[in-house]
């Protein structure tokens, strides 16, 4: 498996963002925007970049800032930018769309997110969901409550004591270090991304995944969180865009699933119409690594022609 191109593209924020493309098979139906989660890069996602493009899909997916081979003066790894990450993040993603459109004009565009991607790609369609056709989050987790407050004040206080540009010394604890260690029986600190241990040695052994955020990448994923907790945010998006909500009944990441079915929730006291979401038995984090992945993507694909069938 490989993608169809590797390539470097300028955005506008001057980032040189890491992009790759997957081609579909026969005649193209859509393109699939592919957001990354938090530590990790778009490579990873080739597995199932390979599955939508045999299924008539374009994928495109590009290394976030601070991430992957993407390259930015103000965003060495593990940082957003200096000032302003969140708001760079979502025009780089803008510029990847803005790119697939003149690649290919009149294709409807579906946004993907997984975890961090996810909190991306709703923030993206929080600003832009008059371009997408449909977006798919999944395990994101949006309930901000007390523990995402928590949260701000000991980023507030690391600023303050150690600075932005540094890696964050307790979020590890509350976050990556903490799912760990909820797995029972757990062979390594990151069994709680999947029950295939061949996944999860791939991402430990993997010298771009696993590493420690910066305070400042941090302090922008919880504004990301804090936006797709307002419910006031979502007054511009129209009730009938498909979404697509996935999420594991064992994540520790999403309060094992609770906070993704939390959101479904949210979204149907909103009035959105057009909801698909699922929690999956026994499943961990990352969905397209597990071992029911090919029950994921088959479900992925249905949903995706089902959107695609509505005007």
């Amino acid at each position: 498996m490989s993608f169809s191109q590797q390539r470097v593209m300028r955005s506008p924020t001057g980032a040189e963002l890491n992009l790759y493309v997957k081609r579909a098979e026969g005649h193209p139906r859509a393109v699939v925007q592919i957001n990354h989660g938090l530590a990790e890069h778009a490579a990873r996602y080739v597995r199932f970049a390979t599955f939508l493009g045999e299924r008539g899909f374009h994928v495109y997916a590009h290394d976030h800032r601070g991430h992957g081979a993407t390259k930015a003066p103000d965003a060495p790894l593990g940082t957003f930018a200096k000032v302003d990450g969140g708001a760079k993040v979502i025009a780089d993603v803008a510029a990847v769309h803005d790119l697939i459109a003149g690649d290919h004009p009149g294709l409807p565009v579906i946004v993907f997110g997984h975890s961090m991607g996810g909190l991306v790609a709703l923030n993206f369609m929080l600003h832009h969901s008059n371009r997408l056709h449909a977006a798919a989050i999944w395990n994101a987790n949006f309930s901000a409550g007390l523990a995402g407050r928590a949260a701000q004040i000991i980023l507030a206080w690391e600023k303050f004591r150690l600075g932005s540009d540094v890696p964050s010394r307790m979020l590890p604890r509350l976050t990556f270090q903490a799912w760990g260690k909820a797995v029972p029986d757990h062979r390594t600190p990151f069994d709680w991304l999947s029950r295939d241990a061949a996944e999860v040695d791939k991402y430990i052994a993997d010298p771009l995944c696993g590493w420690d955020a910066s305070v400042s990448m941090w302090r922008d994923l919880f504004g990301f969180v804090f936006d797709g907790a307002d419910d006031t945010k979502f007054s511009g998006i129209r009730k009938t865009l498909p979404i697509c909500l996935v999420g594991g009944e064992k994540d520790p990441a999403t309060d094992r699933g609770k906070a993704v079915s939390q959101f479904a929730g949210r979204l149907h006291r909103m009035g959105f119409s057009n909801l698909v979401s699922k929690v999956y038995a026994e499943t961990r984090h990352e969905s397209l690594n597990e071992v029911n992945r090919n029950i994921i993507m088959d479900d992925f694909a249905a949903w995706a022609d089902s959107a695609l069938k509505q005007a």
